[in-house]
């Protein structure tokens, strides 16, 4: 059986409302107490009445994710399952609750207005942002807090974002392989009307302009992100008169996809071709074991998602603070798919 607030609070020589606000991230609680508050709630097995809650507070606590069912771009893949696992672990420690709705591409905007419109959730998560994203501009006039998953390049109103440096990381990927020798370095991006693929391009172009060298759009692809992808994108790549030394590629199933196109063609992998593959740091799709299969740019989408939720939460509890940012550095982890150019 769990606990009350009030035994709760007894417990730790504090005042229900402060147990309160710091259960709810308000910022006037300091990191160190909130943290002191949340371990004992977890210790205590401590679950909020949001009933109750909810009546006196007039919110919901829950937070709402729309996520638009298509084959025309990336937000249903693999990466979403990870987000979505760690922004639950702060709602849950938050006593949030998740609302998702899965709707056809065309539906995406009535579903976003009718979860608000029946005051259903306290803010929303945005998935997926393309260039120019229409979301922002709608949410910010419905008023309702929340929180982009990326950023949308052409919006210059201010929204709250979490992500990571698209461009830095590839930029520094292709930098990497420029410094190995290589010359004819190919793309094999994600869809490029999404955000994070147009900065990522960006990255790689401008690393192989200030290294003097022409990017080649033969040597660039863009696709829905899967395995067979990569595979395509490798077999055609390496039937070019003058074939690619190394590949950038967006995502581990295209690295995966890339991997087996080369075996195919009998090319060794980090010996005659390099690979640089970016890594969400899936739970279920490791790189490799002691030693990582892929060199790659890493950044925990999982934590993503705990972050995301955390500054969702803020913003619900500060509706008058100035949008809130937050911009993810990658790692560069070298594996054994990269090694120096041989031709």
């Amino acid at each position: 059986m769990g606990v009350t607030l009030k035994e709760l609070a007894a417990s730790l020589n504090l005042s229900p409302t402060t147990v309160s606000r710091a259960l709810n991230g308000y910022p006037e609680v300091n990191a160190k107490t909130r943290k002191r508050v949340r371990d004992a709630a977890d210790r205590a097995n401590y679950h909020p009445n949001t009933r109750a809650r909810s009546l006196a507070t007039g919110r919901t606590h829950a937070i709402g994710h729309v996520i638009a069912l298509s084959d025309s771009h990336e937000i249903v893949n693999p990466v979403f399952a990870d987000f979505i696992a760690g922004a639950g672990e702060t709602y849950s420690r938050a006593g949030y609750e998740m609302m998702l709705s899965m709707v056809p591409d065309a539906d995406e905007e009535q579903a976003y207005r009718n979860m608000i419109a029946r005051g259903a959730v306290d803010g929303m998560i945005v998935h997926g942002p393309k260039l120019n994203d229409p979301r922002i501009a709608m949410l910010t006039q419905l008023g309702v807090p929340f929180v982009v998953h990326g950023r949308s390049s052409g919006v210059d109103a201010p929204y709250s974002w979490l992500d990571i440096n698209n461009n830095r990381s590839f930029r520094r990927a292709t930098e990497f392989l420029l410094q190995l020798g290589h010359r004819r370095i190919a793309l094999v991006n994600g869809l490029e009307h999404m955000d994070f693929a147009m900065r990522r391009r960006k990255g790689y172009i401008q690393a192989l302009t200030e290294a003097g060298i022409a990017p080649d759009p033969a040597l660039m692809r863009q696709a829905e992100m899967t395995e067979v992808f990569g595979h395509r994108a490798a077999t055609d790549l390496m039937r070019l008169p003058d074939p690619p030394t190394a590949f950038l590629s967006s995502s581990m199933l295209v690295a995966y996809g890339l991997r087996r196109a080369l075996v195919d063609q009998g090319v060794r992998l980090g010996r005659d071709v390099s690979v640089i593959t970016h890594d969400d740091d899936l739970s279920y799709l490791p790189n490799g074991g002691d030693v990582p299969l892929f060199t790659a740019t890493q950044s925990s989408v999982r934590e993503a998602g705990r972050k995301a939720a955390e500054m969702l939460l803020q913003t619900i509890a500060t509706p008058r603070h100035p949008p809130l940012t937050c911009l993810m550095e990658t790692a560069l982890i070298v594996g054994e798919s990269t090694g120096a150019a041989i031709r």
